[in-house]
């Protein structure tokens, strides 16, 4: 009975894939839109300069590590929960409820922000360590849902809309909050008062922009009937250790995953330390970087779009292939710019490239998992790239450390990133890893 039972579940699983109509497919894509505010004012930008100079303002030499180990908990804490999490959510079917508490989590947390002042170091780490750790969960959980809901050759596409929608998301929010302090410092206020503020306009976007994505975005995925007298991290911990166990029938998705995690080691240096290059190496000042950041965001959701839609054409693999060819040629021509208009070049390029590389990367991670076990193998994609946050940044501070300093020199190390991962990308064949993700969701259903 329960065998039947599963089967006729598994076939109506299979028959709602790829049935999303256009409004639940924009709830999708919104989502993108909504949490991309949150990492360019608090992690990017606005946040994570007024921790620095003012909340622990009164520690100079210690201020730029504690905010750092704040980012680097958070990404591993999300590497170790984030395939439990994922694998609980399809035994389950619970990838939206999920998907609700972390976006809960980060909006409040974020919100909480607001209260935040001068000395406030343990309250304000602790509130930045949850936030990070809730978007990055949440990033996992909607990027599961992909598979859901389009078919396989418009993965790349949608993908593409998403990280699109959320470049477009961040720069909205960067420039509300940055009108605000404009015209709270034309007003008098101090920054102690203006800066928190945006912490609540943040956090408002969030909330906002999140809501059709809880409304319309439906959960097409059944709750597994086997082994109810399991506890569900038992029955999580199971599933992933079978998931290891057929690395070999999957082995294009993990040669992918690592090569995600080389190279987006590279993306994670830039995105984390470009500002820094740019202001200690070309010279620029604050309103300058602001400028490029919006700039970057600008041509980063061009650059998602256009291959959202270049690697449902021409595949997915030969337009990251692309894509990497460029952030080659972004990281050169940053080694070599001498002045500040090579830096507005190179930035665009950064841009370009950044957007792409990270619209294929979950794509392709979703064309390789079976539409079961999304929230699993999407969770694995989260490993990847939190273990690569800590990973390259890291490389980029040690290396400027034993240099005494020298920016150009721990710039290479980026660059090596970005050369491995175009290597160990040849070893990735597209066609066969959707053939192996499609046999294991045919096999399951049986």
């Amino acid at each position: 009975m329960n065998n039947n039972h599963n089967q006729h579940l598994a076939g109506q699983n299979n028959l709602a894939i790829g049935q999303a109509g256009r409004r639940e497919l924009l709830a999708w894509a919104l989502f993108d839109f909504a949490n991309s505010g949150y990492t360019t004012v608090v992690l990017t930008t606005i946040f994570s300069t007024y921790f620095v100079g003012v909340v622990a303002g009164d520690m100079p030499g210690s201020a730029t590590l504690l905010w750092s180990l704040s980012i680097g908990i958070a990404n591993f804490t999300v590497m170790l929960s984030g395939p439990v999490i994922g694998a609980i959510a399809d035994d389950r079917a619970g990838k939206k409820r999920f998907l609700l508490i972390s976006t809960l989590g980060c909006i409040v947390s974020t919100a909480l922000l607001a209260l935040v002042g001068p000395g406030d170091v343990l309250p304000a780490m602790l509130l930045v360590t949850v936030s990070a750790i809730m978007f990055a969960s949440g990033e996992n959980l909607i990027a599961a849902f992909l598979p859901e809901i389009v078919p396989e050759q418009n993965m790349g596409r949608m993908s593409g809309y998403g990280w699109s929608l959320g470049y477009f998301g961040g720069l909205l929010t960067l420039g509300i909050c940055l009108a605000y302090i404009t015209w709270a410092k034309r007003q008098g206020l101090p920054e102690t008062e203006s800066v928190p503020v945006t912490m609540l306009i943040t956090a408002g976007i969030f909330a906002l922009a999140a809501m059709p994505t809880f409304l319309w975005l439906r959960e097409r995925a059944v709750p597994s009937v086997q082994d109810l007298h399991l506890s569900v991290l038992t029955i999580s911990f199971r599933r992933l250790a079978h998931t290891f166990q057929e690395a070999a029938r999957f082995r294009d998705l993990f040669r992918f995953l690592i090569t995600l995690g080389v190279y987006q080691s590279g993306v994670s240096t830039v995105v984390v330390l470009a500002a820094i290059y740019a202001q200690e190496v070309m010279g620029f000042d604050t309103q300058a970087l602001i400028i490029l950041i919006m700039v970057v965001n600008v041509t980063a959701a061009v650059g998602a779009f256009i291959c959202g839609h270049l690697q449902d054409r021409i595949g997915s693999v030969p337009t990251l292939a692309i894509t990497l060819l460029i952030w080659i040629a972004a990281v050169m021509a940053a080694l070599f710019a001498s002045q500040s208009v090579h830096m507005w070049i190179v930035g665009n390029m950064i841009g370009l490239a950044m957007g792409a590389s990270q619209a294929v990367g979950r794509a392709l991670v979703s064309k390789f998992s079976p539409s079961e076990r999304s929230g699993e193998f999407l969770g694995l994609w989260g490993v990847m790239n939190r273990l690569s946050a800590i990973a390259g940044p890291l490389s980029y501070g040690l290396i400027n450390y034993w240099s005494g300093g020298n920016h150009r020199l721990s710039l290479v190390s980026t660059l090596l990133f970005f050369i491995a991962g175009l290597l160990l990308l040849a070893r990735v064949n597209e066609q066969r890893g959707k053939a192996a993700a499609l046999d294991a969701g045919v096999t399951m259903s049986k």
